[in-house]
């Protein structure tokens, strides 16, 4: 199924933004005062990616400082991305199979935007039941398990969660 809209018809062209050096709480605060969830990590180049569940689960919940924490330390570096010449459908395609909730839009090395879901609904209405069939099945694949080894990196988790089969941690699902 094809749209008709590519990715840069939808997507946000100035993205916030934040130094990799920025601490948590400077992240936290533009956060709020943009409305965002998200902030792309750009010191002359992308560099990463850090959300407000990040931030409470990496930091917050682990009793961390936000205002001594740094915004690097907590980012993610695998991030995936999407040109945008690319038709939103398979934007939303990548989103739902990967759990994600933004894509960084890329020409070649230089970031020139970001998809959100917010960015899809706006633009494209009907892709919100793609949405949300692949997040029930989402659901159902990523029920939480006990404690135990993690079968993609090997390391121990006191939460895994079913993915493609396998009983993976948390850092492993990110990817």
């Amino acid at each position: 199924m094809k749209t008709g809209y590519m990715v840069c018809d939808a997507m946000t062209k100035i993205p916030v933004t934040i130094s990799s050096k920025a601490t948590i709480q400077e992240c936290a605060k533009i956060m709020r005062k943009e409305h965002v969830g998200s902030l792309l990590i750009k010191d002359t180049v992308l560099k990463g990616l850090i959300t407000d569940e990040d931030i409470v689960h990496e930091v917050i919940a682990k009793g961390i400082d936000p205002k001594k924490s740094k915004v690097h330390e907590h980012m993610i570096t695998k991030l995936i991305t999407i040109s945008p010449e690319e038709d939103l459908f398979d934007a939303v395609k990548i989103m739902t199979d990967k759990n994600i909730k933004q894509l960084p839009v890329m020409d070649g090395k230089k970031m020139i935007g970001l998809l959100t879901w917010k960015d899809v609904m706006k633009i494209e209405p009907e892709l919100f039941d793609l949405m949300v069939d692949k997040l029930n099945v989402k659901t159902e694949s990523h029920k939480a398990l006990n404690d135990g080894i993690c079968q993609e990196c090997g390391n121990y988790s006191p939460r895994l969660v079913i993915r493609d089969g396998a009983a993976i941690c948390k850092e492993c699902a990110k990817h």
